[in-house]
């Protein structure tokens, strides 16, 4: 038996909400042509989409070697654009915002299963829920959140490029745990990748979940399908 929690704190993507769409095919030709029309031919679309995969593998292993998040003019300037031309690059750091936004935001994202009837129970017993979430842009998902009348349901939400450090920055739990007025030890973390497990055991949360199969190695307390089954275990253990 898993111990009570007096938090959740809930990861975004895979945990709250799912994407219909891989990013590839919903995401990447907007951006691609938004930055076209900002530099002109000096680049075509394909060229800028390798450079758009270029810059996000560069992220990941900036991520992965620091725990930091970077800026949205930091990502721009140095990950997507540092090969080029200063007036190009200039012209998208100068969008670097609304560039990233549209790079992060997913108009395909639904809720997950059981998620509102897990959100509905929180807040009818009165316990406090987070999201803690690495993303290029925080306000898309708070977007997401309000289009899909989550909003009230989350006392206080956690991004990664606002807060610049990313899990499993041990911080990011830290942070969202003293917003909630509580230890990490006294929260539950949810998530569906391995880098979630990490944060939760190093943060000192009081359980670590996995939702759903993507990370085969990641040893959590326990594995949830949905919300669901996530509903299921958190009153087993309240109870």
């Amino acid at each position: 038996m898993l111990p009570a929690p007096r938090a959740l704190l809930l990861d975004f993507g895979g945990v709250i909400v799912k994407s219909a769409r891989p990013e590839a095919e919903e995401v990447i030709p907007q951006v691609v042509k938004r930055v076209k029309g900002l530099i002109g031919g000096l680049l075509s679309e394909d060229e800028i989409a390798s450079e758009l995969a270029r810059a996000q593998q560069l992220r990941l292993e900036f991520r992965a070697s620091t725990g930091q998040e970077l800026t949205h003019e930091k990502l721009w300037r140095e990950f997507v654009a540092d090969l080029w031309p200063e007036d190009a690059r200039e012209k998208v750091v100068a969008h670097a915002t609304e560039l990233t936004y549209a790079w992060a935001n997913r108009p395909s994202w639904t809720m997950i299963d059981g998620v509102a009837e897990l959100l509905e129970f929180t807040l009818s017993v009165g316990l406090p829920v987070a999201v803690v979430s690495n993303t290029r842009c925080g306000q898309a998902h708070r977007d997401c959140l309000e289009r899909l009348g989550l909003t009230g349901a989350f006392a206080h939400q956690i991004y990664s490029d606002e807060f610049g450090v990313c899990k499993p920055n041990p911080e990011m739990i830290r942070v969202a745990a003293q917003a909630l007025w509580e230890a990490p030890k006294a929260c539950w973390m949810v998530g569906d990748k391995r880098k979630d497990v990490e944060c939760a055991r190093q943060a000192g949360a009081g359980a670590a979940i996995l939702m759903g199969d993507r990370d085969a190695d990641a040893d959590p307390d326990a594995t949830v399908a949905d919300g669901h089954e996530l509903l299921k275990l958190l009153k087993a253990a309240l109870a």
